[in-house]
């Protein structure tokens, strides 16, 4: 098995060589004479006209890119495209005119019509779409076996990998905010960037999003954070005011949950930076984490609080002298209401007054 893999080696060089044969034509014999010595009887005959076929293709005098796609696919196991070579983005135009007219509206569109160099050279289709000699000499056809071979984006293509899609854009969009992409958990869990961005339409006033605005791609998958931002109590996404991407970054971050920020606090003190402090006096939980109070997704709780007040804060402080319970009359009726503990503690984030141990005014 060893040595036939080497016949198909050989080959695959043969096919390669284009016009310059004379390389596979020195391999092949090299190769057919180790077979005729270990190689056992009954695989003998399959080596021998695989060989043949692959001296009679050299024998043409055509080059690889003017061989039939059936003809490569009879010699490539793996039904690659060998020798493909790159055409240019005009052959394109012929069968993809309506494409170019969608394609030149969009940021890439243009570098491509006005020939600008990017990172990883001029704008072509195939920078992205790799060699495309084999897929225009076949006349067509999508990624599959049998037609010509050009890289596909689709989602449903068995052929390529969220992987290889990534590596692709990673090209040219590595720098930035996709420092972090390599090890996030958009990566590790297999996420296209096609499933969030398009690229041959413009859909999007800004950043090619598959959907019309970011936080309508981010909720293709966090279907439970469009719950959250129909709360009565929300962020300003729904206002056009701020979107997902305003806290989170989606290529990575240096926080597990891909924030832009290295903890919560600090994402959340980019609005609020009076609640930064430094203060004297510190409210513990504040400082450990601005969720231990707020669900920044939506709440029905006024302010985007947990949990109602009282009882957010009957959480830690556990009721004494302030008997927040409407079981036990009137009397304590007045810590149920309105703001409930801040009534009277409102400097709660922290307090520089002298009486700010216990958060008054």
């Amino acid at each position: 098995m060893i040595l036939a893999s080497g016949v198909g080696r050989a080959i695959s060089i043969a096919l390669s060589a284009g016009r310059r044969p004379t390389i596979a034509i020195f391999l092949i014999p090299i190769v057919l004479l180790a077979a005729t010595v270990f190689v056992p009887d009954s695989a003998k005959t399959q080596t021998a006209d695989t060989a043949q076929m692959a001296m009679d293709l050299l024998s043409r005098e055509d080059t690889l890119k003017d061989l039939p796609r059936q003809d490569v696919l009879q010699v490539t196991a793996s039904g690659a495209a060998v020798g493909a070579h790159y055409v240019g983005s005009e052959p394109c135009r012929v069968c993809h005119a309506g494409s170019f007219d969608e394609f030149k509206l969009t940021v890439m569109g243009r570098l491509l019509e006005t020939g600008h160099h990017t990172v990883g050279g001029k704008m072509e289709c195939e920078s992205c779409h790799g060699p495309g000699s084999s897929h225009v000499n076949a006349g067509g056809g999508r990624n599959d076996i049998g037609t010509g071979v050009i890289r596909s984006f689709r989602a449903n293509d068995p052929r390529s990998s969220a992987a290889d899609i990534n590596g692709i854009c990673l090209t040219c969009h590595e720098k930035g905010d996709r420092t972090y992409w390599r090890g996030s958990v958009h990566q590790i869990r297999g996420v296209a960037c096609t499933s969030c961005h398009t690229v041959m339409r413009r859909t999007s006033p800004r950043m090619q999003m598959a959907k019309g605005n970011v936080m309508d791609t981010c909720f293709q998958c966090h279907k439970d954070r469009r719950a959250h931002s129909v709360r009565t109590a929300h962020m300003p996404m729904r206002e056009g005011k701020m979107d997902c991407g305003s806290c989170h970054n989606p290529h990575g971050g240096p926080h597990d949950k891909m924030l832009k920020e290295a903890t919560v606090n600090d994402v959340c003190y980019t609005c609020h930076a009076d609640k930064r402090g430094p203060f004297l006096f510190e409210h513990p939980p504040v400082r450990e984490n601005c969720l231990n109070c707020h669900e920044p997704h939506g709440s029905m709780n006024r302010n985007l609080l947990t949990v109602m007040r009282p009882r957010l804060c009957q959480r830690c402080h556990t009721p004494g002298r302030h008997l927040g319970n409407p079981a036990l009359g009137i009397s304590s009726n007045r810590y149920m209401v309105n703001s409930a503990c801040q009534n009277c503690h409102t400097n709660i984030h922290g307090s520089n007054s002298p009486s700010g141990r216990r958060w008054h005014r």
